[in-house]
């Protein structure tokens, strides 16, 4: 990443009110890009977007991905040079309870951005962010690559794998005009953790709540294996596929997973023990009584990203872990979130620059 390339560049962020969204908004931000964000208003007022301060000194936007019109307007005005469309529905469980509202804001939003993203003058380097979840899974042990068919049980996988052939229909389509010098990609990250994870329905936030309850935690699937990593190592690479995008449509235009090495793909029962060792809970295993498909193991082959844009990930699941834990316990004791996600992605560039 050339941090310099940020300074006064022209950002586009859907789903800037996320998770992940308020992340790399601040990340973004602290580089001296000027942001414009496009996403729903929060449902609580307990979100990251609004304990740190996200929409401070950016243009934030509060509007569905769904109204084209006011999509497409706000694109135009604001006048891009990069984006990255992270507006979706995020949540496993969720899509099983509603489907439709998945597929739609999921599929539909996507053709939204891209379709918005034709008639955008300044427009350079796009990233549709999508999920390792898009392989069709085969229960193996081995990571997918990105050559590797798509698939998904789930309405909220499939739905994603959906993103990544409209998003290679589009980018075929409708941006391959040699004038155009429009590089389009999507980015297919692991299970994120980090602070300032509210979502329901996922390991970590459930972990925090239950012992700010002093409830024991329900998990399902207590057996699975998901490719942990800290939400920093995502969005670093998202941020060096976007620059690489910028300087090279036509090498970087394709798809690119983003996930920890191999040795950090952990069954979630090990996860609940390393917080078990920091802080004080207690766990009830409901894999029997849960009747959704999801997979049992999952893992992803980064061998592409290391190689081709020189990423790579930094934090072993040990100290993500530590990390999201000492963000839980510093906000308890009074720092201010903004802060807190400053000092720790300053941690992450200090530790980047000697490894």
């Amino acid at each position: 990443m050339n941090n310099s390339f940020w300074n006064n560049r022209k950002v586009f962020i859907t789903g800037h009110t996320g998770f992940k969204g308020s992340w790399l908004t601040l990340w973004l931000k602290s580089l001296g890009a000027k942001i414009c964000g496009y996403a729903l208003k929060p449902e609580s007022k307990k979100s990251l977007f609004y304990e740190a301060d996200v929409s401070k000194g950016i243009e934030s936007n509060f509007a569905n991905i769904l109204n084209y019109k006011v999509l497409c307007e706000k694109i135009n005005n604001f006048s891009p040079e990069v984006v990255f469309h992270l507006a979706a529905q995020p949540l496993v469980k969720k899509s099983y309870l509603n489907p439709l509202d998945t597929f739609s804001t999921n599929i539909s939003g996507t053709i939204n951005v891209l379709e918005s993203l034709r008639y955008s003058k300044n427009i350079r380097s796009v990233v549709i962010v999508t999920t390792d979840k898009v392989y069709e899974n085969k229960e193996i042990k081995e990571g997918y690559k990105e050559t590797d068919s798509l698939g998904g049980f789930d309405p909220y996988s499939s739905s994603k794998a959906c993103c990544e052939i409209i998003t290679n229909c589009y980018r075929s389509s409708f941006f391959q005009n040699k004038n155009l010098k429009i590089g389009i990609a999507t980015a297919r990250a692991g299970n994120v953790i980090g602070g300032g994870d509210y979502s329901e329905n996922r390991l970590v936030p459930d972990i925090f709540r239950s012992i700010k309850e002093k409830k024991a935690i329900k998990v399902r699937n207590i057996g699975s294996t998901r490719p942990w990593q800290h939400v920093l190592e995502a969005l670093n690479g998202y941020i060096i596929l976007a620059e690489a995008l910028y300087h090279n449509h036509k090498k970087y235009s394709e798809a690119w997973n983003f996930g920890p090495r191999s040795q950090d793909c952990k069954k979630v029962k090990w996860i609940l023990n390393e917080f078990q060792k920091k802080h004080n809970f207690d766990i009830i295993d409901t894999s029997n009584h849960i009747n959704d498909h999801e997979s049992k193991s999952l893992n992803l082959d980064i061998s592409k990203s290391i190689k081709k844009l020189s990423w790579k990930p930094y934090l072993p699941i040990n100290e993500a872990i530590q990390l999201t834990s000492q963000w839980f316990k510093q906000k308890e004791g009074g720092k201010l979130p903004s802060q807190i996600i400053k000092d720790q992605i300053n941690y992450y560039e200090e530790k980047k620059m000697v490894m």
